[in-house]
């Protein structure tokens, strides 16, 4: 069980904006095995799909990313997306100068790339290969479809929060992780968009292409698998006990 939620006036209080618990139990008995805090889960599953993504979607010579928010979120899908694109470029935005700053000071000595931070989130994207965009959920729609080159790949991990529907309707392709958790998603946030084209694991599989031209635009969207969240919590819960680390607790 995953309980989660994002809060963005938990930052006032010197909280990140996404906490929560990843319970895990036993699938034969129920009993439960780990409790673990799983912000750190998101951030890691959620770069791990987008990694995913952009091996199928990218340009191959894609090398400027755009960064939109500054979060762990932002942190980590930096990370990842360095182990799979040649990244030459990083331009980075978020609405609190200090978190700007900050992610520039250390993901610039972390990853060794030109990280540069923008006065607007156009600024940073107009010319960008690969955009990402980690923003909270009462931000409004601020990406419009001029801003988008030929060839761009969208990783929206709010889904469509951060995209107007004019930006959403000029892509070529529209992908989803699941289609239809993701309308149920839309509907709650009175969105639609156009009917996807596949879902990412169709395109992992082979069994619709990805990317097909260099002037294709393609927007995709992970906006989170629970199996995601079991398989990455699973594997810390094995490490944590290879290390010896932890409390044990008894519940029965």
């Amino acid at each position: 069980m995953k309980w989660v939620s994002g809060y963005p006036q938990a930052r006032k209080y010197g909280l990140p904006y996404i906490m929560g618990l990843l319970v895990l139990n036993d699938a034969e008995t129920g009993k439960p095995y780990c409790i673990m805090e799983c912000g750190l889960v998101t951030a890691m599953r959620t770069g791990a799909a987008s990694a995913v993504a952009a091996k199928y979607l990218a340009r191959r010579d894609s090398e400027t990313v755009a960064i939109i928010g500054c979060g762990e979120q932002g942190r980590w899908q930096l990370t990842v997306l360095n182990e799979v694109l040649d990244i030459r470029r990083v331009k980075v935005y978020d609405v609190r100068m200090e978190a700007m700053k900050s992610y520039v000071e250390e993901m610039s000595r972390k990853t060794g790339l030109e990280i540069t931070p923008t006065e607007t989130a156009r600024d940073a994207i107009v010319d960008a290969d690969v955009v990402v965009t980690a923003v909270s959920e009462d931000a409004k729609p601020f990406v419009r479809p001029e801003w988008l080159r030929e060839g761009i790949l969208c990783l929206p991990l709010e889904l469509v929060i951060a995209y107007t529907d004019e930006a959403i309707n000029s892509m070529d392709k529209i992908i989803v992780d699941d289609w239809n958790q993701t309308k149920l998603h839309l509907q709650t946030m009175g969105r639609t968009i156009p009917t996807p084209y596949a879902e990412l694991g169709e395109i992992v599989a082979g069994r619709k292409p990805g990317r097909e031209s260099d002037a294709e635009k393609i927007w995709d969207s992970n906006y989170g698998l629970a199996t995601h969240d079991v398989i990455v919590g699973h594997l810390i819960y094995e490490e944590a006990v290879k290390e010896g680390v932890g409390t044990q607790l008894t519940l029965m």
